[in-house]
């Protein structure tokens, strides 16, 4: 049974709605509209809003959407091929009104579509419903009842009537000579029956016995003939000269020498390079936007005469695909080779499996039935499609502001908390420190809260930072202000508890934010995910940041989903707190294979609040979108 079905523009305009159990339909249009349309995850046709299913289908041509909605504990066989009947029929029967893409002719016309769609209904009903169920064959109605007790005794040494058969015709036709159907030796009738083991051989047996002997007498003879035909020519005998290939290296022991050439004995030496700091903060503590150009780019710009061998001999990731098209609507079939080719592109760029066939997918989906251009490609039409789905995915929903949430916490008295976690040797600690750099930058006092009680050195190391963080910030700079202190108890302790307490500590000492380290644990570790439930759970942060590295591609998807799985399953309160934000680690290292970012952000639909692209306080960006997806997008 149905809740609902709705028909409406992607312009936001309802054309019609049926309500069938539910009041109304509002609530999850809405969310699938914000979370799947609008965030660009139209991979999977599917959408799950609290208690209901929602099934969509885009009109690309007509530029509508068909939504339907039930219950998500039921198994409605007949949806899919329900919401194809509707699509087809509506458009066929209201393709004038549409087609004038015009909103005021859109509100003014009627779309009664009422008994249409009860009928579609009933005939998709109808056909789906569960057939009875067919009685099973008796044993006296089955073939093998009908064979003699005879046919199915095998005796030692006796092979079944089928194989024998089978390679009764298979030796015939290879040796190339037909066996005769009697032999002069064949045995009288009333002399063919013979006893072996007990058991009495009919005529037709015995007849079969001696063909299969025949068979084999004469056969292995003809095998060994054919067998034995080598070829007579003889063999040159002496050690041959090496082939030299015509570019198979070097012939001179002058050219194996590699060593440096010299200068007045002396060896040259390459001039030293010019090795440039590229600050992450910037003037006034403002974060710099992430660069994704490699040092190929950079040697492409410093010599742009040079021809590039890629670009020359493949054009790009999409220069074989090219074909001009007509205008027309692009199909399925338009896009498979392009969509195959970005698929495994996406993948080497370090974008999770599951979530590159996804991508695609929505990609097609937003395509398929789309009029294209005189001049315009379905490769550069694709691209396009697939560029602007990129940018949207790594531009979530919430957008988080730290500075100004910050600076609300301070208008009502409060510290506001921040707490990191995440797997083992991601750099936590390291980025929490890169991050109370920046806000010092920014005028805000932190207390490091030290709740990795676990970890052996990991308090050393944030009293190190602490102790370089106060030499950078020092109390007379600030009038007599501490700007960062470490809040510590030792090893050992509950993490849950230090946190309480520094939160508390905070609140009376006036510092402005707190930032919680904890220890490092695995996904899969019930006890440690338990605990750091219990952490978040009790002391509510403002802020819970995952840290991720970027060299990751598949494990990332892993870690993220099992983290939110363990935070929700473990938590105590109704509505469990779950991952806020994003700290993608180690960018530095990983070139232009950026994957791992779209791969976070398309799971959790999460936004990335920091990038730390290096060992130094002042290495931290924010994430810049259309620079990662320019970096995906080269080939």
């Amino acid at each position: 049974m149905l809740d609902f079905f709705t028909i409406f523009s992607k312009g936001g305009l309802v054309l019609w709605c049926f309500q069938g159990v539910s009041d109304s339909c509002t609530g999850p249009v809405n969310a699938l509209i914000r979370s799947v349309l609008l965030q660009e995850r139209g991979g999977n046709n599917s959408f799950t809003h609290e208690a209901l299913t929602l099934k969509y289908k885009l009109d690309n041509q007509f530029e509508l959407v068909f939504v339907v909605g039930f219950q998500k504990i039921l198994t409605l066989t007949y949806v899919d091929k329900l919401i194809d009947d509707v699509h087809r029929l509506f458009r066929d029967k209201y393709r004038t009104e549409i087609q004038q893409q015009s909103a005021l002719s859109l509100l003014n016309g009627t779309f009664d579509f009422q008994n249409d769609f009860l009928r579609l209904l009933r005939e998709a009903e109808e056909s789906s419903k569960v057939r009875a169920p067919t009685t099973m064959k008796k044993f006296e109605d089955s073939e093998k009842a009908k064979k003699p007790v005879r046919s199915m005794i095998e005796t030692r040494g006796e092979k079944p009537k089928e194989k024998a058969k089978n390679k009764k015709t298979k030796g015939g036709k290879k040796e190339g000579f037909d066996v005769p159907s009697t032999t002069s030796k064949t045995v009288p009738a009333e002399k063919s029956v013979g006893a072996e083991n007990g058991v009495e051989l009919s005529k037709e047996e015995l007849i079969r016995r001696k063909r299969e002997e025949f068979i084999q007498k004469h056969g292995k003879g003809l095998d060994k003939a054919s067998k034995s035909t080598k070829s007579d020519a003889p063999k040159e005998k002496g050690k041959k000269a090496p082939r030299v290939w015509a570019l198979g290296g070097c012939a001179n022991k002058e050219d194996l020498d590699y060593s440096a050439p010299t200068t007045n004995g002396s060896p040259e030496v390459a001039p030293p390079e010019d090795i440039n700091l590229i600050r992450g903060t910037g003037p006034g503590g403002q974060l710099q936007d992430l660069d994704c150009s490699s040092s190929d780019d950079e040697g492409a710009a410093q010599n742009p005469s040079k021809p590039s061998a890629t670009k020359g001999t493949l054009g790009g990731m999409f220069g074989m695909l090219k074909g001009l098209v007509s205008s027309k609507s692009l199909s399925r079939e338009d896009m498979e080779s392009v969509l195959d080719k970005m698929r495994d592109h996406l993948i080497a760029k370090n974008v999770a499996a599951d979530i590159a066939v996804q991508l695609c997918e929505s990609v097609a989906n937003k395509l398929e039935g789309k009029v294209m251009g005189t001049f315009s490609t379905v490769t550069s039409t694709v691209k396009q499609a697939l560029q602007e789905s990129l940018v949207q995915i790594l531009q979530p929903q919430r957008r988080v502001d730290m500075l100004r949430d910050i600076m609300d916490a301070q208008r009502r008295q409060r510290p506001y908390v921040v707490t990191f976690c995440g797997v083992n040797g991601v750099g936590k600690s390291t980025n929490l420190a890169k991050i109370s750099f920046w806000l010092l930058e920014n005028g805000f006092s932190v207390l490091i809260a030290a709740c990795d009680t676990f970890r052996a050195g990991a308090v050393e190391q944030l009293r190190t930072h602490t102790r370089r963080l106060s030499a950078l910030h020092p109390p007379e700079n600030h009038g007599g202000r501490t700007m960062v202190h470490l809040f510590e108890k030792g090893y050992g302790k509950d993490a849950a508890g230090i946190a309480m307490e520094a939160i508390a500590f905070a609140r009376n000492q006036g510092f402005d934010v707190v930032l919680v380290d904890t220890a490092g644990r695995m996904q899969d570790n019930a006890p440690l995910m338990t605990a750091l439930a219990k952490l978040i759970t009790v002391n509510t942060p403002d802020l819970v940041l995952f840290v991720g590295e970027a060299l990751v591609g598949n494990e990332a998807v892993d870690q993220l989903v099992k983290f939110n799985r363990a935070l929700a399953d473990h938590s105590l309160a109704q509505t469990p707190r779950l991952i806020d934000g994003i700290v993608l680690t180690k960018f530095d290292t990983i070139d232009d294979k950026v994957g791992a970012a779209i791969s976070m952000t398309y799971i959790t639909s999460k936004p990335i609040v920091f990038v730390g692209t290096g060992q130094t306080y002042c290495d931290l960006r924010s994430l810049n979108a259309k620079a990662v997806v320019a970096a995906l997008m080269k080939a």
